[in-house]
């Protein structure tokens, strides 16, 4: 199936709210206190992603840090509208980032190229001469419900129906390094952060995007099943089509999160995880309080694109 045009759907621009890195530090510091029993929040050097345990496509998170957000669980909900298939490689020059862009993020990946519905783990650099094949999808076998992970291949750069997507040149900067250990709280890592920003900044809209690494414990991970043939009408419905697993460290996630849903009906967390042993989907939460722990790198995006907003905003299905 072709993706869509963008000069075919609609694409809004919003300037965010870029607040300085020793305040992110502060407004993380006091939220991951009451979350954490361990932590620390420093301004850091990036270190090359590139190298494990990261594996990213690109080795920074520096050069017109933008946050981006394709469609949503409307498209999705009660049924899905099969149609909506974009192609990041088509977006980026309408949205300021044409060549060589690293693109890391959460949504839903090609279900024409695999011919399912399936999670994506987007991690690709744009217009090179050597694209690396980094972009994972996982989906549920169909004969026994395991979960499958699978690295796309460099010229499959489409993806389906909603996504949270962080777009960046790759260049090493300063980036905002978080750890956590041991939670003791209800809130998991990245919620932790939003509920931050959320309550610091009532009346401005930030957002970050990054990756992170679940380094001891499990995860609650969810995959998407194939498309459902029943409409999908409550929460009750949507957790009993997707397929739930209890997924072990160490888990590579990427991703974003802002302060509020604001009238562009955001997605104020999302983020997907990949690993080096077959395990990948849509994180929750530690399973693991007391053994948990974290190690994220973050920037704040200077602009957000809000992509092919659905007209009709959906009430569950954005956690």
């Amino acid at each position: 199936m072709e993706s869509l045009e963008p000069t075919k759907i609609k694409i809004e621009k919003k300037n965010l709210h870029v607040p300085p890195l020793d305040e992110l530090k502060s407004v993380f510091s006091a939220a991951l206190e009451k979350n954490f029993a361990e932590f620390s929040v420093e301004i850091v050097d990036s270190p090359d992603f590139q190298k494990p345990p990261f594996t990213l496509a690109a080795s920074g998170l520096g050069g017109k840090p933008t946050i981006l957000e394709v469609g949503g669980p409307a498209y999705l909900l009660p049924l899905v509208q099969k149609e909506k298939v974009y192609d990041i490689k088509k977006l980026a020059p309408f949205l300021n980032h044409g060549d060589k862009s690293f693109v890391i993020g959460a949504g839903a990946g090609p279900w024409p190229y695999i011919n399912t519905n399936c999670e994506m783990m987007m991690n690709v650099v744009l217009n090179t001469p050597k694209s690396s094949e980094s972009t994972k999808i996982s989906f549920v076998d169909k004969n026994n419900g395991e979960c499958i992970l699978k690295t796309l291949p460099a010229n499959e750069t489409r993806f389906a129906l909603l996504a949270n997507l962080f777009l960046c040149q790759g260049q090493l900067g300063k980036v905002i390094r978080v750890f956590a250990k041991k939670r003791i709280g209800n809130d998991d890592f990245i919620a932790t952060m939003q509920k931050s920003l959320a309550n610091y900044y009532p009346d401005k809209l930030v957002g970050l995007g990054g990756t992170f690494l679940l380094k001891e414990g499990k995860a609650k991970q969810h995959v998407m099943q194939d498309f459902s043939k029943i409409p999908l009408k409550t929460e009750e419905d949507l957790n009993n089509w997707l397929k739930f697993y209890n997924m072990s460290a160490p888990l590579i996630a990427v991703g974003t999160f802002v302060s509020a849903e604001t009238n562009l009906d955001l997605r104020v967390q999302h983020f997907h995880s990949f690993s080096n042993h077959g395990e990948g989907g849509h994180y929750h939460n530690d399973t693991t309080p007391d053994i948990v722990e974290y190690l994220g790198y973050f920037t704040p995006g200077e602009i957000l694109y809000r992509v092919d907003q659905p007209p009709n905003a959906s009430n569950f299905g954005k956690d």
